[in-house]
């Protein structure tokens, strides 16, 4: 019976789609102009780590869970306001269905990266897309 039991997680673990690979798509800009981005996402288990590449950035993925189909990471992004230097955090919710990854992009909180107080956090309106996988 404990046998069958651990054939049948086998079974379970290797049916759930790794997202390791790169991912690619455009999201929505604040001038309302598509911005090409891509992560490159590696997944250990359950959790995901790896990097959100933009035009002129990268950005570490901080938080990367996976869990019952839906993911969900947070990404630590530098940001400008004025002369100012602001460490964004920004959410993705999201899941995979049929190799696309349906996600929502969040803006947490932003962090003066000089002093760490609180900085410029207004909200902002939440933004979907989707990504394909590349590799």
């Amino acid at each position: 019976m404990r046998s069958l039991l651990l054939f049948l997680v086998a079974c379970a673990s290797l049916a759930a789609e790794d997202l390791t690979g790169i991912w690619i798509g455009r999201i929505p800009a604040r001038n309302g102009e598509l911005q090409e981005i891509a992560f490159q996402i590696t997944q250990t288990g359950t959790k995901i780590s790896g990097k959100l590449y933009g035009d002129y950035q990268s950005s570490p993925i901080i938080q990367g869970l996976v869990s019952d189909g839906l993911l969900t990471f947070v990404v630590a992004s530098a940001e400008q306001a004025g002369n100012q230097i602001n460490t964004a955090r920004i959410r993705f919710t999201g899941k995979v269905k049929d190799g696309v990854m349906d996600l929502m992009r969040e803006r947490e909180a932003a962090i003066d990266a000089i002093n760490g107080a609180n900085a410029d956090n207004r909200p902002t309106p939440k933004v979907s897309f989707q990504l394909k996988r590349l590799l």
